[in-house]
């Protein structure tokens, strides 16, 4: 079995796979490969994550608030910040349809939206960034078991 950290991130990516804009141009990385065909696209990538206790008795029950980062990337000289806000639509929808994500959380949030732009190359390319809130539980000696 695996941390149930990646068993949402992994739920994610197969929640966001398919979109419109972005279709199979979904990576689980941290880095894009920009090349021409895989442009729109999606990273899906956990960045942080505060566990508070909820219980005393042991094994503690483990509250834990992950960030998931989802950034999509568009590239052209025009409509890029329509192109991100399309985007914006389909991901927060996809995402809102299970927020437990398959059983393994209490709730997923998009809490934020950020979009920045690089001149470089040989079109200027736009990066919409989503954070988003996963809270879920797990035993202090069961990090592979939602509770």
């Amino acid at each position: 079995m695996a941390h149930v950290r990646k068993l949402i991130r992994d739920n994610v990516t197969t929640t966001l796979t398919g979109l419109a804009t972005t279709g199979a141009n979904v990576y689980q990385t941290r880095f894009y490969p920009l090349a021409e065909a895989k442009v729109a696209g999606l990273c899906i990538y956990t960045n942080s994550e505060d566990i508070e206790y909820a219980t005393l008795t042991t094994p503690r029950t483990q509250m834990r608030s992950l960030e998931v980062t989802v950034e999509a990337y568009v590239k052209g000289t025009a409509n890029i910040d329509d192109t991100l806000d399309t985007i914006a639509v389909e991901v927060s929808e996809a995402l809102a349809v299970d927020v437990t994500r398959g059983g393994k959380a209490k709730d997923t949030k998009v809490t934020r939206f950020e979009a920045t732009y690089a001149g470089e190359g040989d079109q200027p390319v736009g990066v919409g960034s989503f954070t988003v809130e996963v809270l879920y539980a797990t035993l202090e000696n069961d990090l592979e078991t939602a509770v």
